[in-house]
């Protein structure tokens, strides 16, 4: 890869880590020696079921997901992550164990990746960094728990309703049919609330 392109890359990185925290520009310079910049091309995989995982992966640009296969061979959407948000395995990840989920790009997708290791230790470098990743996690804890309580609790159309406040522009970027997994329901359910909401706009 050119170097531009990993300036590039990184500066999206660290625009991202600079509106949150303060680094000085050692830490920046820190950072950068261990975050590498990877392209995917639509269709390819990030992580296979079964593989495990030791990497996090920052969304500079394009659009994953996060799924498994049951036993009958169906698909299920765990998550969609987009521009600036983290991508993990956090079971395989945390525990070493294989990769239950697949992650796969959905458009051509520009990442940084940083290693288990190299992540571990720059928390141990950065304070600051730490208490970020922190509280990440617990929000990302928090949305888990929220969208369990709705797949459980809430109506279809509420479900919807959330994906869309969540994912705004999806719907021009994913296959119906994977938005229709995220939510738990049918296909021909999800084009029946979406013709509903489009109609009492």
């Amino acid at each position: 890869m050119t170097q531009n392109f990993s300036d590039k890359m990184f500066s999206a990185l660290a625009a991202y880590f600079t509106d949150k925290i303060h680094l000085t520009q050692q830490e920046l310079e820190l950072i950068e020696m261990h975050c590498h910049p990877r392209k995917l091309k639509k269709k390819e995989f990030l992580l296979v079921e079964g593989e495990v995982c030791r990497f996090s992966a920052f969304v500079v640009s394009g659009c994953l997901r996060s799924y498994r296969l049951d036993e009958a061979g169906n698909e299920h959407t765990f998550k969609f992550v987009i521009k600036d948000w983290w991508i993990v395995d956090n079971e395989s990840y945390s525990n070493g164990t294989p990769a239950q989920f697949n992650i796969q790009a959905l458009e051509d997708s520009e990442l940084m990746i940083v290693s288990k290791e190299s992540f571990y230790f720059m928390l141990e470098q950065m304070p600051q960094l730490k208490m970020l990743v922190d509280r990440l996690q617990q929000n990302s804890y928090n949305a888990s728990q929220q969208r369990i309580y709705k797949q459980i609790s809430a109506s279809p159309e509420a479900r919807y309703q959330a994906f869309v406040d969540t994912y705004p522009d999806i719907f021009n970027r994913v296959p119906l049919h994977m938005v229709a997994s995220y939510l738990g329901m049918s296909r021909e359910t999800l084009t029946r609330i979406r013709s509903h909401f489009a109609k009492s706009k």
